[in-house]
């Protein structure tokens, strides 16, 4: 009969000595924000950045004072085809993972443009989570570098 009082003491050690979570809401790091350029008269423009969160949280909207629609998109391989489409629920950001957007993957898409987007201007990115704050960042506009480049020219 002791041996069975002591069982529930013996548990809940163990799950004292789990991983310590960090305390408080999530925050979310936001680096490397660039956009691709875009050419004369297109005002559709494809942004990618890079999160760490310290808490599992959730990319659920952007904003931008040059678009009126940012939305949050991924590129996948759907019957043989690659097609893109809006994330509904936002980009997961699991807990210390590093997230990058990036061309032919997940990326953020800038539906209606005020103007074309041209290289070495910044795009100001107000990001939003479900739980972390609001980050800005400024996006630099250029051209991707070569690994970037090789994912795809649509976004």
């Amino acid at each position: 009969m002791k041996r069975l009082a002591v069982l529930p003491l013996i548990t809940l050690a163990l799950a004292a000595c789990g991983q310590p979570q960090p305390e408080g809401p999530a925050v979310v790091q936001a680096e490397d924000a660039w956009c691709r350029p875009t050419p004369n008269g297109v005002l559709v423009g494809g942004c990618y950045v890079t999160f760490v969160s310290s808490r599992d949280d959730r990319l659920v909207s952007v904003a931008s004072p040059l678009s009126q629609v940012v939305e949050i998109h991924e590129m996948r391989m759907e019957d043989d085809m690659m097609r893109m489409g809006q994330l509904e629920d936002g980009l997961p950001l699991p807990a210390g993972e590093t997230v990058q957007m990036r061309p032919g993957a997940e990326h953020l898409m800038l539906m209606t443009l005020s103007a074309p987007l041209a290289e070495g201007e910044t795009v100001p990115l107000t990001l939003t989570f479900e739980d972390a704050a609001e980050v800005t960042v400024e996006a630099q506009v250029r051209q991707p570098d070569g690994a970037e480049a090789d994912h795809g020219e649509h976004q």
